[in-house]
């Protein structure tokens, strides 16, 4: 397979990648053959999936304006993903332009083109990072140029937990970010759920994912609505996200068949 010239020499494009996975169904560009080979393969055992990543896509739009009008002016979002139209530094600086935002991935590609597309930005900055190695993301010198610890912050970690293991201890993980932050922060989180799909369903799409870079870790309600432990959760609480404050009623009525699971909580 040729390589684009935009593809860094580092990554592998012969094995599917999550995060461009998920570009494909957001409507993307840069994914490779092989991410879209997958893509098509979940989408023949979840025909909504498109739709269930724009539905994703909007519960994060909404909570970030959410939190702008809560007077939030700093981000950190973690598995940021390959950037589309409608990123968390847009939405806020669009509303507060005095907004500052570190956005953190682990893929490569995604860093690659955040950093292209904040270019010029001063107020905005994307690093290479794991979401299991916190510490990391808290003490990167690019992030503490732009978020300030001491004062609140909204961590987004959306759609991203799906893809770390049991064993690495997601609730840790998220309460040790929580320790960094100052009261008045707020964690944005969603999470995908089998929840709403017949086992058979998850079953087909935990095999299209296990092709690739990041398999699938299914949790429940309750097991995602412990991940809100320490924050008072904002109504309506930890719901199928286009339940979220919904802009209009369409879609609502078949919320669970949306996958992901989320809600946003302060921290007191």
């Amino acid at each position: 397979m040729r390589r684009p010239d935009w593809a860094p020499a580092t990554i592998d494009i012969d094995r599917p990648s999550a995060a461009r996975m998920y570009d494909y169904f957001l409507g993307g560009s840069h994914n490779f053959a092989v991410d879209r080979e997958a893509a098509q393969a979940m989408i023949a055992a979840v025909p909504e999936t498109p739709l269930i990543a724009q539905a994703n896509r909007a519960f994060l739009r909404r909570s970030v304006r959410f939190l702008v009008e809560a007077g939030i002016r700093q981000f950190l979002d973690i598995g940021s993903g390959i950037p589309t139209v409608g990123n968390v530094h847009e939405i806020a600086q669009s509303v507060a332009p005095e907004s500052t935002v570190a956005y953190v991935d682990i893929d490569p590609v995604a860093v690659g083109h955040s950093r292209e597309i904040l270019d010029g930005n001063e107020r905005a900055v994307a690093i290479q990072a794991d979401i299991r190695d916190p510490d990391r993301i808290l003490d990167h010198p690019d992030v503490l140029k732009l978020i300030d610890f001491g004062q609140p912050v909204a961590l987004m970690i959306v759609a991203v937990l799906h893809f770390v293991r049991d064993e690495d201890r997601p609730a840790e993980i998220v309460a040790r970010l929580r320790s960094a932050l100052a009261p008045g922060s707020y964690l944005a989180l969603s999470q995908a759920s089998g929840e709403g799909r017949t086992p058979a369903e998850w079953r087909e799409a935990d095999a299209v994912y296990q092709r690739t870079d990041r398999p699938l870790h299914n949790r429940g309600r309750d097991e995602i609505a412990r991940l809100f432990d320490g924050f008072d959760l904002v109504e309506p609480g930890v719901v199928w996200v286009p339940e979220w404050r919904p802009d209009s009623p369409h879609g609502v009525e078949e919320a669970e068949r949306s996958v992901y699971i989320g809600g946003v909580g302060r921290l007191g």
